[in-house]
């Protein structure tokens, strides 16, 4: 929708989102697999943990999951098999070596929500929108801030796992300013279609809303006497998501 300016073919629209669905959920299932030793302890109650899945019959719907996936893809073209496999890919290396290794493991998850937007504008024909791009980088630098800023939160218990998260390696102070330094690119980021005239005024109400609120949150991220850290991570996740929304909506609409 953002790509094309309108809503996409029926069949288009549905294999899309099929075959991203299919392709995150088996990286789901594979993450729960993978920590099935660790929920034991902190999660015992979840499907794996508990006895009622079976770690075959878990690896049997991701096997089944991911072709359904690839199936979806290919119906769509080669160019879109070709990123369904490469996200693909990126999601079972993530899970299987570098969930622990802090960075490249924010970046690996972050990577797949951006690449989200260029596989709508690669099944609809556009790879090169530049709106697109631009959302994409959005929606892959707020992820990243977020995974960061939450692996600031949650020392201990990534200390328990081996983690190599910025937070451990150089303290929740630093980690949380590199956060607020994307998060403040991220504001940047959003001015820019509206400098080279890519968009009408009225897009910059909702961005306008969305860049005040990560400005606010990302300061009370840096506050040490702030114990709602989370709240404002989420805050941040959830305005800018809802923005992207209301942006399609808009694109479609005008």
């Amino acid at each position: 929708m953002l790509a094309l300016g309108t809503i996409p073919p029926i069949e288009e629209s549905v294999l899309g989102f099929l075959s991203v669905f299919f392709i995150s959920a088996s990286a789901l299932i594979l993450n729960d697999y993978f920590d099935l030793e660790i929920d034991r302890i902190n999660s015992p109650n979840r499907p794996l943990p508990s006895g009622k899945v079976s770690p075959n019959d878990a690896l049997i719907l991701f096997i089944t999951i991911t072709l359904l996936g690839f199936i979806a893809s290919t119906l769509l073209g080669l160019a879109e098999l070709i990123v369904s496999i490469l996200v693909w890919g990126i999601g079972f290396l993530y899970n299987w070596k570098y969930k622990r290794s802090g960075l490249w493991g924010n970046l690996m998850v972050s990577l797949s929500v951006g690449m989200t937007f260029i596989y709508g504008a690669i099944a609809v024909g556009k790879p090169f929108e530049k709106l697109v791009w631009i959302f994409s980088i959005i929606a892959f630098l707020i992820d990243l801030g977020e995974e960061i800023a939450a692996d600031a939160l949650d020392i201990e218990g990534d200390k328990l796992i081996d983690s190599k998260s910025i937070a451990i390696l150089y303290g929740q102070n630093i980690a949380l300013k590199v956060s607020a330094i994307i998060f403040g690119s991220v504001i940047v980021l959003s001015i820019i279609p509206f400098i080279l005239s890519w968009l009408a005024k009225i897009y910059f109400v909702p961005l306008i809303v969305m860049d005040v609120i990560i400005a606010i949150s990302t300061v009370r991220l840096l506050q040490t006497e702030n114990t709602k850290k989370a709240k404002d991570i989420r805050r941040i996740y959830i305005s800018s998501g809802t923005v992207m929304g209301i942006l399609i909506i808009l694109r479609i609409v005008l």
